[in-house]
């Protein structure tokens, strides 16, 4: 694993973890969620198990969590951010195609970069766990700009999830048809927790994620073998 740096211009830099396996396929530029930076162990498990699987990640900080504040950047800032870790990704893997995406907020910021055009070039989206609406405040309004985004996405999200309620996420997705798909862990909560009593572990749920990515993604990438 390798420490980056990417550049923002007049937004100074933000710091980023760059992992690349052996005989690496894809590249995955993963943002982190509202709570917490890009070494939290959720992201950190999830490049680890898309490396075992020939991914390689690139996760990077939003400009308010490098500089310790708790107030999530606004959506310019956020999408820049995204964009220039994009850009970062390239120029560190040329050989490498690449997807975008992230966890709750990052995925939103991502998506939201893509409908703006500032990620040419990108294959994918691969959102884990769409953040749809506040808890307790239903409502699509958050979707309204995925009309713009123009490549395949997918939506890895828990049945548990109070972020995202099916009956509201799901109509979103057929809209989109086809260009995203959904893919739902049965049981999980907004950070993929399961109830003890599913008997699935987090370790088991993890994999279903890390799969699921790959044989989504495989597709956009011409050349590679099914898995």
């Amino acid at each position: 694993m390798t420490v980056v740096s990417i550049e923002m211009g007049a937004l100074g830099s933000v710091s980023a973890l760059l992992e690349r396996p052996p005989g690496a396929w894809l590249i995955y530029v993963l943002a982190h969620g509202a709570g917490a930076g890009m070494r939290h162990k959720f992201l950190e498990s999830m490049a680890a198990a898309l490396a075992d699987r020939g991914v390689a990640t690139l996760r990077y900080q939003f400009p308010y969590m490098e500089a310790g504040l708790k107030r999530p950047d606004s959506p310019r800032v956020a999408e820049a951010a995204v964009e220039a870790a994009v850009r970062r990704a390239a120029e560190s893997t040329p050989d490498l195609p690449i997807i975008a995406g992230g966890k709750s907020f990052g995925g939103r910021m991502t998506s939201g970069a893509a409908a703006r055009g500032l990620l040419p070039g990108v294959r994918g989206l691969a959102f884990l766990g769409f953040p749809l609406h506040p808890p307790g405040q239903p409502g699509i309004q958050r979707a309204d700009h995925l009309d713009q985004v123009n490549v395949p996405m997918l939506f890895l999200q828990g049945t548990r999830d109070t972020f995202a309620k099916l009956d509201l996420l799901e109509p979103v997705c057929r809209r989109l048809d086809p260009r995203a798909t959904l893919h739902l862990i049965e049981g999980g909560d907004h950070s993929f927790s399961v109830p003890k009593s599913s008997g699935r572990s987090a370790s088991g749920v993890l994999s279903e994620l890390a799969d699921t990515l790959v044989r989504w993604a495989r597709p956009l990438v011409p050349g590679t073998v099914p898995a």
